[in-house]
């Protein structure tokens, strides 16, 4: 019978015998595997020798390997500041600060016996209890479908990732039509969430389904009409040119009115409070999610709070200045410090909004919504028309 794990000190003694056989084994196996193949396509690098006797010239070899392509593209579309930085980021906000600050919000007591240090020891226990969960599938759910939908929505995530820049050199991609393929890559997020809910053979999964799809259908269009003013003002549908243009005065000071609409239908987007009609766990389980399990669970998860990530930015790129800021900080930092902080303001309203009904939603949405970003559409062109403001120019 398999021993119990009951503390959480029993818990890291697990974890640290893992690490252990895995760091024993692993040249155990490397090592033959390596010479087996070098056999064969010829390396010219004795592996071993710098290991045992080079270890930082062979961490230079390594660091020369990053700088080289492919692996310099594949670096930076993998590990910084691709999905990789992007997920652990998330992490840490959405299993720590996230947690820790609706708990303030609501005066909750967070764990004290697991957590320690201020709860952080159980953003560990509980991220590696994820990993480890069952993946279970449920009876007479449409498989390849369902299994499909984690894998989808972390492509969707990390798609959207592509198009935000970190800094004047660092970004994934730099489409001449990036603000267009923004609205396009958004636009598959319903269509996944309904599949979701069809192939889990669930009546919760499918209402939660169909309840994403009323609500695209509400904030879609203001999403759109959002950014018009932006690319009005900038004169550009190019991102990085659009950050260029903030270098006088960032655009929340001409576009109020567009920052408050895109903050807004982000969360609509993101399903958040109050808007987080399609999972709704006090009415659905939890939506569209209900059937899903263990690390199936986790990827959509993360590829939730990366999509956050990803619209936090952008809203930092078309609003705050993107990496713009004095030169004592890098343009990469205070870009991550602002999106941080909108971040935190995305998760505000979960402490303290209640959930909207779905027919109140669906009236802001055609109705309020959609004067706000006709408004502010006019109120861009009266500007660029008065000479206010000069297209391209901050």
């Amino acid at each position: 019978m398999t021993k119990q794990i009951t503390t959480f000190e029993g818990f890291v003694r697990q974890v640290l015998k893992i690490i252990f056989w895995v760091l024993v084994l692993t040249p155990l196996v490397g090592v033959p595997i390596y010479y087996l193949l070098d056999s064969v396509f010829h390396f010219g690098i004795d592996v071993f020798a710098l290991v045992t006797t080079q270890p930082l010239k062979l961490l230079s070899l390594q660091l020369q390997l990053i700088g080289t392509e492919p692996f310099h593209s594949l670096f930076i579309w993998t590990t910084f500041p691709g999905f990789t930085f992007a997920a652990i980021f998330v992490t840490f906000f959405a299993m720590f600060w996230e947690r820790k600050l609706l708990a303030k919000i609501q005066l909750r007591v967070g764990p004290q016996y697991a957590g320690r240090f201020e709860g952080i020891l159980q953003m560990i226990a509980d991220l590696f209890k994820l990993l480890f969960k069952e993946l279970i599938t449920p009876n007479n759910v449409d498989k390849p479908v369902f299994w499909s939908i984690p894998f989808a929505s972390m492509a969707i995530a990390g798609a959207l990732l592509a198009l935000v820049p970190l800094g004047p050199t660092t970004f994934l991609a730099d489409p001449s039509i990036g603000v267009i393929l923004v609205f396009a890559i958004l636009g598959f997020t319903p269509i996944v969430t309904l599949l979701a809910g069809w192939a889990s053979n669930n009546k919760y999964s499918f209402l939660g389904g169909l309840r994403a799809l009323h609500q695209m259908v509400s904030y879609e269009i203001p999403l759109v009409l959002s950014l018009v003013g932006v690319v009005i003002i900038s004169g550009t549908l190019d991102i990085m040119k659009v950050v260029a243009a903030q270098t006088g005065i960032w655009y929340i000071v001409y576009q109020p009115l567009g920052a408050i609409l895109f903050f807004v239908t982000s969360l609509a987007e993101l399903e958040r409070m109050p808007f987080d009609l399609p999972e709704a766990d006090s009415e659905l389980v939890a939506g569209w999610l209900t059937e899903y399990s263990g690390m199936g669970f986790g990827a959509i998860f993360i590829g939730l709070y990366v999509k956050m990530y990803a619209l936090a930015g952008l809203f930092t790129t078309f609003f705050l200045g993107g990496w713009l800021g004095p030169a004592f900080f890098p343009p990469e930092i205070w870009f991550l410090v602002k999106t941080f902080f909108v971040m935190t303001a995305m998760i505000l309203p979960r402490g303290i909004v209640p959930r909207v009904r779905i027919d109140t939603m669906l009236r802001a949405g055609w109705s309020r919504l959609l004067l706000i970003a006709f408004a502010n559409i006019f109120l861009s062109m009266l500007l660029v028309g008065l000479g206010i403001v000069h297209v391209g120019v901050g």
